[in-house]
């Protein structure tokens, strides 16, 4: 059991890597009121209505679950507001996992401790909706966790403890995602550990974090994921691991959209700068679909996806798909109105 089981939490977070911390708090025996989460979703093609990983994870456990819409002066039941419910908890400390859900002040306001959050990157670098995928796909070499004390803005309060990790080239955005669960983990069990219930954390107030510095990871949408060919082929590489397993990159041939979960920068051919337009299937084979990129090199789609199908390597596709390729030049969405590829 930790030394500060006697410690009132209240922990607010919505999808798998907000459970895989929740899981890891209550095996450490951190004392959970309630959680918080966002309302059930329909998903699956029945729309069936779904608890969320942590709200799951709750609920197993026997632990009291809120779902506010929002922080407003709408009233449930028992004639509470969601911020007197909240209250009504009498939480020593509110952590936040990934809520999805904007915290106004008066909520800040009210555990004894505030509200910490569990953040994905080393801010103020990639505050936002997807540090994980940005960072992928900027080419940082590092990344990591930051436990920050909450305030008014977005992601921007004082930095309270951040543990860092070397950001492989070979991490697609699931791998980071799992790695950066584990690390988050330990880091808010090692802040828990030191924290005195009368005297609070000794890591606060923490460090200010440098505005200056600060990027933004916009939130990911399907639409970003169709490859642009016209970029360098690094640029598409890194894109593809990192919106790996979601929204997952994709491109088409013909009409037949092809998610791509795998590729590699192809050293074999080296630069080319013949005008082969960005796009052109420069060969396909079992080792994959070689495409040239707006740079002069060339990737190699490895892994894909047809829609209706299972990822598999392109071998396999081959062994159904070859006359896609055969019958088309270029990789790309089809005009309609003149059926050229763009």
């Amino acid at each position: 059991m930790s030394s500060n089981s006697s410690l009132n939490i209240v922990f607010a977070g919505t999808p798998d890597f907000s459970a895989w911390v929740l899981e890891s708090l209550l095996e450490a025996g951190h004392h959970i009121s309630a959680v918080y989460c966002q309302p059930d979703r329909r998903v699956g093609r029945g729309k069936k209505l779904t608890f969320g990983p942590v709200k799951a994870l709750a609920v197993k456990k026997g632990i009291a679950v809120e779902q506010p819409i929002r922080f407003n002066q709408e009233v449930d039941e028992q004639g509470l507001t969601a911020i007197k419910r909240l209250a009504s908890y009498q939480p020593d400390l509110m952590i936040v996992v990934a809520y999805g859900l904007i915290l106004p002040e008066k909520v800040l306001a009210v555990p004894k401790y505030g509200c910490v959050n569990i953040h994905a990157s080393l801010l103020p670098r990639w505050r936002g909706a997807a540090p994980i995928q940005r960072a992928i796909e900027q080419g940082d070499s590092r990344t990591g966790i930051t436990i920050m004390q909450m305030d008014k803005g977005l992601d921007t309060g004082n930095m309270l403890l951040s543990q860092s990790c070397e950001l492989k080239s070979t991490d697609t955005g699931s791998i980071l995602h799992d790695r950066l669960v584990e690390i988050g983990s330990q880091a808010i069990n090692q802040f828990l550990a030191s924290f005195n219930k009368t005297s609070g954390s000794p890591y606060s107030p923490g460090e200010i974090q440098q505005n200056q510095s600060a990027t933004y990871a916009h939130k990911l949408s399907k639409a970003e994921a169709e490859i642009d060919w016209t970029v360098p082929a690094s640029d598409i590489e890194r894109k593809i691991r990192a919106f790996n397993s979601w929204p997952v990159s994709f491109t088409f041939v013909g009409k037949h959209r092809l998610r791509v979960w795998q590729s590699e920068i192809d050293t074999e051919l080296g630069l080319d700068l013949s005008e082969k337009r960005p796009g052109t299937i420069v060969r396909f084979d079992k080792k994959g679909i070689l495409v040239r990129c707006g740079d002069g090199h060339n990737l190699l789609l490895t892994q894909m996806q047809t829609d209706g199908s299972r990822a598999m390597n392109v071998a396999e596709m081959l062994n159904s798909k070859s006359q896609w390729f055969s019958q088309h030049s270029i990789l790309g969405k089809i005009d309609q109105q003149n059926g050229t590829t763009q």
